[in-house]
C-alpha cells in the first residue's frame, strides 16, 4: 500500500516512475554507444588505414614526370594530396557544424539531422568502390564529402551525452562509447585483413580488395546507424520555432560565440583542446602514409598495427576512465599528452623497414588514444550550460575535428617543401606541448561551477 504526498502522488508511483526513467536512460545510452560502433569503422578502415596510401598511389599514377598532379590547375605533390583533402574537408565542416548545432538546439530535432549527415557520409564512403585508375579527383571529392559529413554527425551525436547521463556517470558513459567504437573498428579490420591478404584466393586484385574494404565501411556505417536512430529520442525545446532554424543559422552562430564569451573558462578549455587534439587527429589520419611512404612498410603490417591500436584502445579507454575516477579527468589527460609527445619523438627516429618497432609505437598510441578522446569529451560536457548542448558541442566538434585542419595542412606543407615525412611528423610535437600548457592553466572545478553545473567529487 503506497502513501500519498500533498499533491496526491503515491510514493510507489514515484518509485515506479523513477525506475521507468532509469530504464529509458539506459536504453538511450546503449543506443548512443552504437553510433560510435557504426561510424568508427570509417575512421579506422578508411581514414587511418586504406584511403591514404591508396589515394596517394592513384594520384601518383596520374602525376606528371615531376610527381605533381594539377587539380584545378594547382600543382600539388601527389604525396600531399591526401593531407590537403583532409584539411579542406574540415574547413568545410567548420561552416556546416555550427549551423547543424544551432538548428538542433532551436528545433530539438537532433535525430533527423544526425540521420542526414550520417547517411551522406556513408553514401560517399560506399562510393569509394569506384576509385580506380587515375581518378584521384573522385577520391579527393568523396573523402571531402565523407569527412565533412562525419564531423557534422559527431556534433549531433556528442550533444546527446549530457542529456542521457548524469554528471557522475558521464566519464564512464563517454568511455564506453569510445570502447564500442574501437571494438567495431578492430572487428572490421580483422575482416579487412583476411580479404586483403587472401585477395588472390577470392579472385581479386589488390586494388579490388582495397576498394571493397573502403566501400564496406560505408555500408557498415549506414546499417548500424539504424540502432541509435531507433533508441535515441528528441527533446522538446523552448528556444524557438523550427521553421527559422536554418535561415537564422549564422545569426545563431554569432549569438553562440557571444554567449561563450560569458564562459571564458569553457573557452580556455576549448582552446587547449583545439591545439592538442589537432595533433591527435593528424597522427591518426597520417599514420598510414608515414608507415608506407617513409618507413617502407607493407599494407599488411599497417593493417595489423592499426588492429593492435584498436584492441588496446578499448582497454585504454576503460582504464583511463578508471584513472579519471581516482585522479580526475584533467590530470589523466595531461598524463596522456606526455605519452603522445614521447610517441612522436620516437616516431621521428624509427628505423625504416622494421615492423617490430612500428608495432611498439602502435601499442603506445592505442594505450592513450581512446582515453584521451573520451575523457576530453566528458570533461567538456561538464562545462556546457544546460539547454545549449548542441550549440556548444558544435564548437567542441570544431575543436575536435572541424578545426583540425591546421595539423594536416602543416603535415602536407612540410612534405611539399622538404619531401620528408620525418620532418612532417616531428612538426606535430608543438601541438601537444602547447596544448598541455594551456590545459594545465584551466581551473576545471571553477569552470564547471561557472557554467552552472554541479561539480563532481573528482574532475
Amino acid at each position: 500500500m503506497s502513501t500519498e504526498t500533498a499533491d496526491g502522488t503515491g510514493s510507489a508511483d514515484r518509485t515506479t516512475g523513477r525506475d521507468a526513467e532509469a530504464k529509458s536512460r539506459v536504453r538511450e545510452q546503449r543506443g548512443w554507444y552504437f553510433y560510435d560502433f557504426a561510424c568508427s569503422v570509417y575512421s579506422t578502415s578508411v581514414l587511418t588505414v586504406f584511403l591514404g596510401p591508396y589515394l596517394t598511389s592513384v594520384a601518383r599514377a596520374a602525376a606528371d614526370a615531376d610527381g605533381f598532379v594539377h587539380p584545378l590547375g594547382i600543382p600539388v605533390r601527389a604525396g600531399s594530396l591526401f593531407a590537403y583533402s583532409v584539411s579542406l574537408s574540415v574547413v568545410i565542416a567548420v561552416i556546416a557544424m555550427p549551423l547543424a548545432g544551432a538548428a538542433a538546439d532551436r528545433t530539438g530535432r537532433k535525430k533527423p539531422l544526425l540521420a542526414a549527415a550520417a547517411y551522406t557520409g556513408a553514401a560517399a564512403t560506399t562510393g569509394m568502390f569506384f576509385l580506380d585508375g587515375h581518378r584521384y579527383l573522385l577520391g579527393a571529392f568523396l573523402l571531402i564529402v565523407a569527412n565533412a559529413s562525419f564531423c557534422v554527425a559527431m556534433v549531433l551525436y556528442n550533444a546527446y551525452l549530457p542529456q542521457i547521463s548524469g554528471p557522475e556517470e558521464r566519464d564512464a558513459v563517454s568511455s564506453r562509447g569510445w570502447a564500442f567504437g574501437y571494438t567495431s573498428g578492430a572487428f572490421v579490420l580483422v575482416l579487412d585483413l583476411v580479404l586483403y591478404t587472401a585477395h588472390d584466393s577470392f579472385g581479386l586484385s589488390e586494388g579490388d580488395a582495397v576498394r571493397i574494404c573502403l566501400a564496406s565501411a560505408g555500408v557498415w556505417w549506414g546499417v548500424f546507424t539504424l540502432i541509435p536512430l531507433r533508441r535515441l529520442r528528441d527533446r522538446r525545446t523552448s528556444r524557438g520555432g523550427g521553421g527559422a532554424a536554418v535561415g537564422s543559422g549564422w545569426r545563431q552562430l554569432i549569438a553562440t560565440l557571444r554567449d561563450m564569451r560569458r564562459h571564458p573558462l569553457t573557452l580556455s578549455f576549448l582552446l587547449a583542446y583545439l591545439v592538442y587534439n589537432d595533433g591527435v587527429q593528424t597522427v591518426i589520419s597520417q599514420a598510414s602514409i608515414y608507415g608506407s611512404e617513409e618507413l617502407g612498410l607493407d599494407q599488411t603490417t599497417l593493417i595489423t598495427a592499426v588492429l593492435l591500436v584498436q584492441v588496446l584502445a578499448v582497454a585504454g579507454a576503460l582504464a583511463m576512465g578508471r584513472l579519471a575516477r581516482r585522479y580526475g579527468a584533467k590530470r589523466t589527460i595531461l598524463g596522456s599528452l606526455v605519452v603522445w609527445t614521447l610517441i612522436l619523438l620516437a616516431g621521428y627516429v624509427l628505423p625504416a623497414g622494421e615492423p617490430l618497432f612500428f608495432y611498439v609505437l602502435a601499442a603506445a598510441i592505442g594505450t592513450v588514444l581512446g582515453g584521451s578522446q573520451a575523457l576530453s569529451r566528458s570533461l567538456f560536457s561538464h562545462l556546457v550550460p544546460a539547454g545549449k548542448e548542441a550549440e556548444y558541442f558544435s564548437a567542441y566538434e570544431m575543436s575536435d575535428r572541424g578545426l583540425s585542419w591546421l595539423g594536416p595542412l602543416a603535415f602536407g606543407l612540410a612534405y611539399q617543401l622538404t619531401g620528408s615525412y620525418r620532418d612532417a611528423i616531428i612538426s606535430l610535437v608543438v601541438f601537444f606541448v602547447i596544448g598541455s600548457v594551456l590545459l594545465a592553466r584551466v581551473p576545471i572545478r571553477q569552470a564547471v561551477a561557472a557554467a552552472g553545473n554541479p561539480v563532481p567529487e573528482r574532475i
